[in-house]
């Protein structure tokens, strides 16, 4: 079975062909068309510039997608694609991009008479676990693999920071998430405030990892609040810990507020407390569901701290608790999970007028 992929959510236009044999998995193209050099100069993503440039991508990022998968010859005229099923993000994400994957997805599921499967773009960070990179080919054990399940999953990107407890593939309930800003949004706007420019993510990284402990005065720390993190809920608030930055910015000299010191230091301490709160909401839920596996995804899910401090406080605190966390290349935005999302809901049917984009589209 060969299942094309198809990803708009955002600013990100992604295809990639998958090929389900015998069980096996194999990623046989995994093509992504970045914007954020587009949108840098805005802090952020403009939704109709987003959608424009998905317009003008779609079709060359799904060429090279299918060149990739060696299913496309350019010196071939009118060949017939040999793909047997398209998935294709309906949600949740930007509604005007999330369109332009649909109705692609949708003419090309019409033009090849192919079955055409609408996937939740949370979903798909989920089953971002179950694609393998280190060896070309690899079994997909999931369904069958009673020891995985209950588990609780964090998925936590720009847009979404949210705790979903998950019985089997398809079988979710959401369980917390943030009541502002997610996870993401906070990296930016800090970033965004002490001048790093969009993503904020990466910056704020790359800045925490040269704070070195020897440099430390208890006088002068900073120490940001860690918001909602005893509550008894399952949920997150981050846009306090945001105006936290701007406090301490702004009561800062100019001449502080240029620092490398002060920057790294900043920086270390945003991603710290945002780690801090994710990881004791998702042990909470965790140990409160009995789970037997903590399932990581998302964007944020590729900071290479929090994915660090993850494994060591499972180690320390619940070691027979099984940890699943994507390769970094299968966190951000990719059409790959897309396709293995929609090969597991490949029995299921669905008419091409029920395919609809819904940005604000729950997983359960």
């Amino acid at each position: 079975m060969l299942i094309l992929g198809i990803d708009t959510s955002c600013d990100d236009t992604c295809a990639a062909i998958l090929e389900i044999r015998n069980s096996k998995l194999e990623i046989l193209s995994n093509i992504m068309s970045s914007q954020v050099k587009l949108h840098a100069k805005y802090g952020g993503v403009y939704p109709i510039l987003a959608k424009r440039e998905h317009q003008r991508n779609l079709a060359p990022v799904l060429k090279k997608a299918l060149q990739g998968a060696r299913l496309l010859n350019s010196k071939i005229k009118n060949q017939k694609l040999k793909i047997d099923v398209i998935g294709v993000t309906v949600g949740p994400g930007l509604e005007p991009c999330l369109w332009q994957g649909v109705n692609f997805a949708k003419k090309l599921s019409e033009d090849l008479k192919l079955q055409i499967i609408p996937v939740n773009h949370i979903e798909a960070h989920v089953c971002a676990n179950f694609l393998k990179v280190k060896n070309k080919c690899d079994r997909i054990h999931i369904s069958p693999n009673k020891g995985l399940f209950p588990a609780v999953c964090l998925v936590v990107s720009g847009g979404h920071t949210q705790l979903i407890l998950m019985k089997d593939i398809g079988k979710y309930k959401l369980i917390g998430e943030t009541r502002d800003d997610a996870a993401g949004e906070c990296f930016d706007k800090a970033a965004r405030i002490l001048g790093l420019g969009y993503p904020g993510g990466p910056a704020i990284s790359r800045y925490a990892a040269q704070w070195k402990s020897e440099i430390r005065n208890p006088k002068s720390e900073i120490k940001l609040p860690r918001p909602m993190i005893y509550q008894k809920n399952y949920d997150f608030s981050f846009s306090g810990l945001k105006t936290a930055v701007l406090y301490d910015f702004r009561r800062r000299s100019p001449k502080v507020r240029k620092s490398k010191k002060y920057i790294q230091e900043m920086c270390r301490e945003v991603q710290q407390a945002i780690t801090d709160v994710l990881i004791h909401k998702t042990f909470k839920a965790a140990k409160d569901f009995r789970a037997k596996s903590i399932i990581l995804g998302g964007g944020v899910a590729s900071n290479d701290e929090l994915r660090k401090q993850f494994k060591e406080k499972i180690q320390k605190e619940i070691p027979n608790t099984r940890y699943l966390i994507p390769d970094t290349k299968f966190c951000t935005d990719n059409a790959a999970m897309v396709a293995i999302t929609a090969f597991f809901h490949k029995k299921e049917k669905f008419d091409l007028p029920q395919i609809k984009a819904d940005a604000n589209l729950k997983i359960c």
